[in-house]
């Protein structure tokens, strides 16, 4: 089905984006106090591991049936609005 190639596709290109501005809050966090550091470190695990978590259901929605995918995609645009809204809580908070 060509809408779930697209789709997965589409997906792929956007985790590629996120490993970029995980990269770039990582740089940040290099250039922070020790304190605010650790916490830093903590929330970009936690961004890296919800990007984690997209990967995998791409995974699963390459090995889904055309008939089921539409279920693993309402899955990827949750932890994908997920992501975005932990991310958008890192920069508010950790603003420099």
């Amino acid at each position: 089905m060509e809408e779930k190639k697209a789709y997965r596709k589409k997906m792929e290109a956007k985790l590629k984006e996120w490993s970029a501005k995980i990269n770039e809050l990582e740089a940040k966090a290099e250039r922070v106090k020790a304190e605010v550091k650790i916490e830093y470190q903590k929330k970009i695990k936690d961004l890296t591991e919800r990007k984690e978590n997209i990967a995998k259901k791409l995974d699963e929605l390459k090995r889904s049936s055309d008939e089921a995918w539409q279920g693993v995609k309402t899955g990827v645009d949750k932890a994908m609005s997920e992501l975005k809204n932990a991310y958008e809580n890192i920069k508010t908070k950790f603003k420099s």
